[in-house]
């Protein structure tokens, strides 16, 4: 009978899911696989490895509920996947393509072996709206500006219904696949009882927070997503990140659920949009700048006078132990939760890079271990934005201060209370400038601030000078 072999990836979704539904309408059988390869163990922090392996106990319940299972292996992909094609006897194989500079070249040597193989290779779009090499500027270049990207993408976009689950045709099973367990993801010591608590990874639990963001917080997105101490964004990131849900059927539904309310109460979705724009703008550079990740995307910040690494303060500001109130607060959320509030993300890698002055990489590097949204684009764009030194980035200039953002966006203190324990009896002014209160840093253990932010704020600014006139 005729076999194609489908390759899940970061598209751990049976709706929606171009590769596998075409798979499953051309074919007599299929054989759904999940290949962890060596690097990605290596590559992807802890938090996405815990995300990762509860996505695939979803997937695999899915597929086992449409008559079917998946089939996990561990090792180099192109020497598994010629190994399951040959028991298999499948002449095609199906996947959605990735954007990373390491996917692509790897999806693009394997593709061309298994090609020179004789095997008919489909490839799809299905992790963004637009795939990157679609839009350009009037001179057939790649956007560095965010306003001007949007624009030219709007324009183009459409409410599409998304795919159905596809009925399956007939499942190929092979024996030999190995236990979930084996790949690895789940941590020694089990730390991850926050992220249980807050997290449901998997298809329906995206569905499940896309119908809670279109019934309440969207409607008041516009406000809402810059106070901490509310859920008024969509906590949708991590679905996204491992392909539980589309911006196809976000968009869908949302634009759906706005047409069948009256005019008067419509939600306006254009800010809400236009954050999913930015992240495929994050996909965008990373695509027409590989680099990013690692080496500033605007090179005269390759000479910027950053501190010498300071591994003691690095910590205390992982730990959630600087003595700022706002940064600690968000730093703990990030530890306990895998995830922290847009704003504070701001704030704290603010503090890190500019009244820190410590390089954005460290701050990348931990993001990428502790979020369960740990997007190469997303995570590189975010820090290069705040740091100066990225596109469309915000000026080197603006250094978030911790204490007016916490006054402006957490004035009842609800956030830094959820989050600071040892301070939640404090009253809201010494909430905030718990340093003002001796007695009270004694009493709760709270540390004192481990630096000045006025005074560190104008040293960062000095150090930016003396780029600007070298």
């Amino acid at each position: 009978m005729d076999t194609a072999l489908v390759l899940f990836r970061r598209d751990l979704r049976l709706t929606d899911n171009p590769a596998w539904s075409a798979a499953c309408v051309e074919h007599a059988r299929v054989l759904p696989v999940f290949i962890h390869a060596d690097d990605e163990t290596r590559s992807v922090g802890a938090a996405s490895r815990w995300w990762l392996h509860h996505s695939l106990v979803a997937l695999d319940q899915g597929l086992r509920e449409a008559g079917a299972a998946l089939h996990l292996r561990r090792g180099e992909p192109l020497g598994i996947l010629r190994e399951l094609i040959r028991r298999s006897g499948a002449r095609a194989v199906y996947w959605n393509r990735l954007y990373e500079p390491a996917a692509i070249e790897r999806d693009t040597h394997i593709k061309s072996a298994l090609q020179q193989d004789g095997i008919a290779v489909h490839s799809y779009s299905a992790a963004l709206w637009c795939e990157p090499w679609r839009i350009a500027t009037a001179q057939g270049l790649p956007y560095k500006v965010f306003t001007p990207y949007w624009r030219n993408l709007r324009a183009e976009l459409q409410p599409v219904e998304p795919l159905p689950a596809p009925r399956v045709p007939g499942w190929h099973a092979l024996p030999d696949g190995i236990a979930l367990d084996a790949l690895d993801l789940l941590p020694r010591v089990d730390w991850a009882g926050g992220l249980r608590a807050h997290w449901r990874p998997g298809e329906a639990g995206a569905r499940d927070l896309l119908e809670i963001f279109a019934d309440d917080a969207v409607n008041d997105y516009a406000h809402a997503r810059d106070l901490p101490a509310r859920h008024g964004t969509s906590r949708l990131s991590p679905h996204l990140h491992f392909g539980e849900i589309s911006p196809r059927q976000i968009h869908f539904e949302l634009d759906r659920r706005a047409r069948a309310t009256d005019a008067p109460r419509r939600p306006d979705l254009e800010p809400f949009l236009r954050e999913l724009g930015w992240r495929e703008f994050a996909h965008h550079l990373l695509f027409h700048f590989p680099h990013t990740p690692t080496e500033n995307f605007n090179p005269r910040f390759d000479d910027f006078p950053w501190a010498a690494t300071d591994d003691a303060a690095i910590e205390r500001w992982q730990r959630g132990r600087t003595g700022i109130p706002l940064v600690d607060a968000g730093m703990r959320e990030l530890w306990q939760t895998g995830w922290m509030h847009n704003r504070v993300r701001m704030v704290v890698a603010s503090f890190l890079t500019k009244n820190l002055r410590q390089h954005w990489r460290h701050g990348a590097r931990w993001f990428h271990d502790t979020l369960v949204d740990a997007d190469l684009a997303n995570n590189t764009l975010g820090w290069q934005w705040v740091a100066g030194c990225g596109a469309d980035a915000a000026p080197y200039f603006r250094v978030f201060n911790p204490l007016t953002q916490a006054k402006k966006f957490d004035p009842d203190g609800t956030y830094l209370r959820r989050w600071l324990p040892e301070l939640a009896d404090a009253s809201t002014a010494l909430l905030h400038e718990p340093w003002k209160d001796a007695a009270l840093l004694q009493r709760s253990g709270y540390p004192p601030p481990m630096i000045d932010l006025g005074q560190s704020r104008q040293r960062a600014l000095d150090a930016y000078d003396r780029l600007r006139q070298s």
